[in-house]
């Protein structure tokens, strides 16, 4: 009997203990660490998009089970404010109402078709309603199809080349938009990944972000090559930096003057700084 009891208060300590230590925040992330190693076996680097490795910043990834909210939660039951929103999407945050409820019903009817539907004629209607600039849209699957159909459109319409981007600034994993500044203001690009060939990346030019007199001197050098300017209008990859004042009307009236484009991509920011404003 005098056995049984220290085992109950023994177990009543540890358990105790355990919430301690998951309070102080003194478990460190085992089950997240556990997770890596495996995902290692089979996944290469152990994540589906390098910007989740943590190789930058050092450590495991935390590995996330569900969200609510404003929050998400880890394997560890460590909750988080989710300031990263899925890099976009979750204007309303995890698992609101509305949007759950709109998905099951939706799950009812099927999950894809590989064929047009009415749903996507209505939120094209709706998206041209609230962003007024624009006057058509193709819906793609990710922010790089996204991007690659700017770019690739850009070209055809102008009959140019060479696209302005800024360092700094990630449009998806494109061959010709991985790529890093040299040394100088405004020079051509360097291949910031394996894989991708040299000859892609000098299509691709480089200047830093927020400066427009980096941008004109570029069109000076490629006089009637530059086919479109890129730019995130609120730089979100070097941390959030907005435009300054003049930056973005002042990229417009280069492109026009040089008869080139300029793409805003708003993978990010879109519809999540205003409903609709006028740039």
């Amino acid at each position: 009997m005098q056995g049984k009891k220290f085992f109950f208060w023994g177990i009543v300590i540890l358990t105790l203990f355990r919430a301690d230590v998951r309070k102080r925040g003194l478990v460190k992330n085992v089950r997240s660490k556990k997770l890596f190693d495996r995902a290692q076996r089979n996944i290469p680097g152990g994540v589906n998009s390098p910007v989740r490795a943590w190789k930058s910043v050092g450590g495991s990834p935390r590995f996330i089970t569900r969200g609510a909210g404003a929050h998400i939660f880890d394997v560890e039951r460590k909750r988080y404010i989710d300031f990263v929103a899925s890099w976009g999407p979750l204007i309303l945050g995890h698992c609101h109402p509305k949007v759950t409820a709109a998905i099951r019903q939706a799950l009812k009817r099927g999950t894809t078709f590989g064929a047009p539907t009415e749903g996507e004629v209505k939120l094209a209607a709706l998206v041209t309603k609230r962003i007024r600039s624009i006057e058509k849209l193709r819906l793609v699957s990710s922010g790089t199809e996204a991007t690659m159909s700017a770019v690739r459109l850009a070209r055809a319409f102008t009959g140019k080349d060479k696209i302005v981007k800024f360092d700094g600034c990630y449009h998806g994993h494109v061959d010709g938009m991985l790529v890093r500044a040299g040394s100088g203001v405004a020079t051509l690009a360097l291949p910031d990944s394996p894989g991708v060939p040299k000859a892609y990346a000098i299509e691709t030019l480089i200047a830093p972000y927020n400066d427009v007199s980096a941008v004109e001197a570029i069109f000076q050098q490629q006089l009637g090559a530059v086919a479109a300017v890129i730019v995130e209008p609120v730089c979100g990859n070097m941390g959030v930096i907005p435009p300054e004042s003049g930056f973005l009307s002042g990229l417009r009236k280069l492109t026009q003057k040089h008869g080139a484009l300029v793409i805003f991509d708003e993978i990010i920011t879109g519809f999540r700084l205003a409903r609709w404003k006028q740039t």
